[in-house]
């Protein structure tokens, strides 16, 4: 795939003025990396049907397996890590380097980001992911359709594992198929395990963050995001992809990278909160309220306990009781009255601001400058 196609695609249709909030970032990403997504789609299409025929040969119901997990990477979603990671390289090797030698290392980010949501969506017991059944509630249905001994969600669940665990050893191995040098491809993993260490351990945090909610707090919950989404959504792809174009780590580039990268994910992140409690499921391909059924100590959240008065308070202090639907609308308009969207808003804007400096003051391809110009708007500003 060219490089000046992937650019002329940009420059017909990323405005000069910031995309507003109205504009869906499905629309807007797929307007302007439409070449790079479809060079995405192919390699992972590629590898994975071989990596299924391959299954396929120890036992046909290793190949059905297979092909469930292949099916979760290829369910569609945003990719937006390959996205910033291309963009991250971009910036650093500028528009006249082929693209084909780091394809399978930015296709591999999505099947880390495969790995992470079939495993999130069964420790949160999550039954939808982008409008379609959740891994271990589809291998649920199967194994009750076929009337299998044993209990079906038990079974989902085990499965589902096996189908995150896989995407993880893909991961691997597609990486490995990148065409570099090996000293370069080892400084790459380098910076792919700190990513992957960082992505656990914002997990352990979230999941921790449920059991004891009285104790937890808006700086936590930010902890959570920074290490959860902004690590492995935006600051480690951008690395990941500067490091592919040989960029070191104490470079300044890398610097910029990581304060936008930061500020762009916590911003994310926010944005999922809201998304979270009042998103259209029809958009987000997942139930609203989720959180607040939960008591999910998220930064919305904790900002709205902070901000509640006694009488708000104590109804949000009710939820995590698996409420009905009236009640988790109710529970909404609380959180809007306490002020917390507001200020939510406040600092997704005030990251995105952050972001955008960064850029300023750093030598970076005026291309993918604009690029994450716009990329830090649209990400934040979206309704899926």
């Amino acid at each position: 795939m060219a490089n000046d196609r992937l650019t002329g695609n940009l420059l017909r249709v990323v405005p000069e003025q910031p995309i507003g909030a109205d504009e869906p970032v499905l629309a807007v990403l797929a307007a302007y990396t439409q070449d790079l997504v479809t060079a995405v789609e192919k390699t992972l299409t590629d590898f994975l049907e071989s990596e299924v025929d391959a299954l396929t040969e120890i036992d046909a119901s290793m190949g059905a397996f297979a092909a469930t997990a292949r099916d979760c990477v290829l369910a569609g979603g945003k990719r937006v890590r390959p996205l910033f990671a291309y963009w991250g390289w971009r910036g650093a090797a500028g528009g006249g380097e082929p693209l084909d030698p780091v394809l399978p290392a930015l296709a591999t980010l999505e099947l880390l980001h495969t790995f992470a949501l079939v495993h999130d969506d069964v420790m949160d017991a999550s039954t939808t992911r982008r409008g379609r059944p959740t891994a271990h509630v589809a291998v649920a249905a199967q194994h009750s359709a076929a009337g299998r001994n044993g209990d079906s969600g038990r079974f989902g669940e085990a499965v589902a594992v096996l189908i995150g665990d896989l995407c993880m050893v893909w991961a691997d191995q597609l990486l490995a198929q990148a065409a570099l040098p090996p000293n370069r491809l080892l400084e790459v993993r380098r910076g792919y395990d700190r990513m992957r260490v960082e992505t656990v351990a914002g997990q352990y945090l979230d999941i921790l963050g449920e059991t004891d909610p009285a104790n937890w707090s808006v700086d936590r919950a930010l902890r959570v995001a920074r290490y959860k989404t902004a690590s492995y959504t935006v600051q480690r792809p951008l690395l990941f992809g500067a490091s592919l174009a040989g960029v070191d780590e104490g470079a300044p580039l890398a610097a910029a990278y990581t304060r936008y990268g930061l500020a762009v994910g916590e911003a994310f992140q926010l944005r999922d909160d809201l998304l979270g409690v009042y998103g259209d499921p029809t958009t987000t391909g997942k139930p609203a309220g989720d959180d607040l059924r939960t008591g999910k100590p998220t930064a919305l959240l904790m900002l709205a306990r902070e901000l509640a008065s006694p009488v708000q308070r104590q109804a949000l202090d009710g939820t995590g009781a698996q409420s009905g639907d009236p009640e988790i609308t109710r529970l909404a308009e609380v959180v809007t009255d306490t002020g917390a969207v507001d200020r939510i808003e406040r600092m997704i804007d005030e990251r995105v601001e952050e972001a955008l400096s960064a850029l300023e003051a750093v030598t970076i391809d005026e291309t993918a400058r604009t690029a994450l110009v716009r990329l830090a708007t649209a990400a934040t500003h979206r309704r899926a």
